[in-house]
């Protein structure tokens, strides 16, 4: 029998009760449903499930017990009505785009974006006639004035990567709204542990699950979370096109969340903390975390954030004057606890450089427009001892000459 959870539960509880699977044998933890297809009683159950007149699991490409559960909680994390699971979270940003838009129409999107997301607007939608115009993120004019009757989307990441600039999304909403189009925010940095973007107004939330969802960088998944009404499409493009979550992955993802309001507090306690002590040190000329009174986004984000988030970036200069690619490589080539690598969300510190991995695939003077220069580190702040992590950026400091 499955319990009926009692109604105004916090995100806390939600992330470990919300969407149960109990089998019959009422096992505590989640089962797995590791199969490809679902047997029926009769010819006529088998053509009623597909059909649709009849609820039930057909085939795991697009019905998946473990999957829906992973979805049920998500959705009631972010207080949508309904979410849809995918491969990745490029996976999912690709399906709102395929599902929902046609030749002709029109983007309008911050520019501050993952690199991956720029080039499937520069080298794909342009392809099927879709046209994207990018803005500055912080702009609301730039925002109001791209709007055009056949603008369907906008689209904003927030916090952004890696610079951690924050939109308002209340404001956007409206811009979107009174241009007829809808507001699709990538909640990605802060989840909906720290962030929710329906309750201000937004219409479309995505997720790259392999994040923070998880927390421990062991699987890839996304997911679309809006309203039932424009969750149809987006189902109606994964039954077809099979961007599929695995049922292993997707139970992986409950699990994570479990853990995840907690998770996140943590992060964003370090990343502070590590943020104030970046921007004191010599041989780092900027700190980009939006934690910081100097960030020209902390107002806005302490007012639509709960917490500040475990992404951080920062500039570094040589002792020799040289802010380049050099002298960031030689910092993070020092380094000797934390991972090298271009994935976050995990309870281990990752460092990158943006210009040559995450948003390598953008051109020159792209990466100049969103600010992105050679000098730039990401730093993505784990769950490890804060004073350990200190003396590995000092090894990355001394590298540079400091």
């Amino acid at each position: 029998m499955k319990k009926r959870l009692p109604e105004n539960l916090s995100i806390d509880t939600l992330a470990i009760r919300a969407a149960q699977l109990r089998t019959d044998e009422m096992a505590h933890s989640e089962a797995m449903f590791l199969t490809s297809s679902f047997v029926y009683d009769s010819a006529a159950q088998a053509a009623a499930r597909f059909a649709g007149t009849e609820p039930g699991n057909i085939y795991s490409r697009f019905t998946n017990p473990t999957v829906q559960a992973f979805e049920e909680r998500l959705a009631a994390l972010e207080g949508g009505e309904r979410c849809v699971a995918f491969a990745s979270g490029m996976a999912a940003i690709n399906a709102v785009f395929m599902a929902c838009l046609s030749p002709g129409d029109h983007i309008v999107s911050s520019r501050s974006l993952f690199g991956t997301t720029h080039v499937l607007y520069e080298k794909y939608l342009k392809k099927f006639g879709i046209e994207v115009t990018l803005v500055d993120i912080g702009d609301l004019a730039q925002w109001r004035d791209a709007v055009r009757p056949e603008t369907r989307f906008l689209f904003v990441e927030t916090p952004s990567n890696p610079l951690a600039e924050v939109a308002d999304i209340a404001a956007l909403a409206v811009i979107a709204h009174e241009g007829g189009a809808k507001l699709i925010v990538d909640n990605c940095f802060c989840t909906p542990a720290l962030q929710r973007p329906l309750l201000l107004g937004a219409d479309i939330i995505i997720h790259s699950a392999t994040k923070y969802l998880d927390g421990q960088g062991r699987c890839l998944g996304g997911a679309v979370i809006g309203s039932a009404e424009d969750m149809v499409e987006v189902y109606g493009y994964l039954r077809t096109a099979g961007a599929t979550l695995s049922a292993f992955n997707a139970w992986v993802f409950l699990k994570g969340l479990e853990t995840l309001a907690l998770r996140m507090r943590a992060h964003s306690a370090a990343a502070l903390a590590m943020a104030e002590w970046l921007q004191r040190q010599p041989g780092v000329e900027r700190v980009h975390y939006a934690g910081l009174t100097s960030h020209p986004h902390h107002e806005l984000a302490a007012s639509q954030q709960s917490g500040f988030g475990g992404v951080l970036s920062f500039e570094v200069r040589d002792s020799e004057g040289q802010a380049n690619r050099e002298a960031a490589w030689r910092f993070i080539d020092a380094t000797e606890l934390v991972s090298i690598t271009a994935n976050l969300g995990d309870v281990k510190t990752t460092i990158t450089h943006p210009g040559s991995t995450t948003h390598g695939r953008v051109c020159e003077e792209e990466k100049r427009r969103c600010g992105i220069g050679d000098n730039l580190i990401r730093l993505a702040v784990g769950l490890e001892s804060l004073e350990d992590l200190k003396q590995d950026m000092q090894r990355g400091l001394k590298a540079i000459g400091f």
